[in-house]
């Protein structure tokens, strides 16, 4: 006799559980279309935690919904892509932009939402050591907030793989800005020292305190409702300074999701506040 010993494939219903805990944590969906990605995030943990099927783990969820379980899910499921100065003009712009602020004399304040495994932040420390080696410093701070955990601690350890650290990198900022141990790199502690790293849900949790001349805030709104975008958008244009910048992925854009932004007058691709705009027209 043959016996089928292929793990049969997820039920629908198990994916419906799955798609609401992240939606109900982070705001963000999965499209039905993209259903398949539950199935592949969600591999690595089922074999780590000994689950034979994705509806053994839901059996488990359902037992403890607010559990280490349901944590695990939403991580493995964020989609954590990231990359060293990635859309390498914006970091030109925010730089110049920066520059602007140290000659009025200000100490600009910069948020990194939903920063990942630290990449961005990282770009931006870099940029700011390599003005002071110049002679040009720039004090800024850099605020960095992501909703998991887990991706967080990696970010504060800085440590990252042979794959991530060649991914914006140069060979000189490799050898300049990270110690090469073992198969991984480790960023310098003159650049994680920089940031501040903080636990943050951009769907429910308030902004940061204070006010920033710049939002980084990349390929977070692809995955909301329009409702959840809207309020997003309003809740950053709360605490962006008059002047200051938001900074959205290469395939977003605030038009036809908030009033509160218009596209920069001074910084193509990049947003300003409405009422900061219209008062310096």
């Amino acid at each position: 006799m043959i016996v089928d010993r292929r793990v049969p494939p997820p039920t629908t219903s198990a994916m419906v559980v799955v798609a609401a805990l992240l939606e109900q944590r982070t705001g963000q969906q999965i499209s039905a279309n993209r259903s398949w990605r539950i199935e592949t995030a969600l591999k690595p943990l089922l074999r780590t935690r000994g689950w034979p099927t994705l509806e053994a783990l839901v059996d488990e969820l359902l037992r403890d919904p607010n559990g280490l379980v349901a944590e695990q899910i939403v991580d493995a499921l964020l989609n954590q892509e990231t990359s060293f100065f990635r859309d390498a003009p914006v970091f030109e712009a925010l730089l110049t932009a920066m520059s602007g602020y140290r000659a009025e004399g200000r100490r600009p304040r910069i948020w990194s939402a939903a920063c990942s495994s630290g990449q961005e932040p990282l770009s931006l420390a870099m940029l700011l050591a390599e003005q002071a080696r110049n002679g040009t410093p720039i004090e800024a701070e850099i605020v960095a907030t992501d909703v998991s955990e887990a991706i967080l601690a990696r970010a504060r350890a800085g440590r990252y793989s042979q794959f991530e650290i060649q991914r914006g990198l140069s060979v000189r900022r490799m050898i300049d800005w990270f110690e090469a141990i073992g198969p991984d790199w480790i960023a310098r502690p003159e650049l994680v020292n920089r940031i501040t790293f903080r636990r943050h849900n951009l769907v429910s949790d308030p902004a940061p305190p204070g006010r920033f001349d710049i939002v980084l805030c990349r390929n977070v709104m692809l995955y909301l409702s329009p409702a959840l975008r809207r309020s997003v958008l309003d809740r950053i244009a709360q605490v962006l300074r008059p002047g200051g910048l938001l900074v959205l992925g290469a395939g977003e854009t605030v038009i036809g999701h908030s009033e509160a932004f218009v596209p920069s007058a001074r910084y193509k691709g990049l947003y300003e506040p409405e009422s900061g705009a219209r008062a310096a027209a």
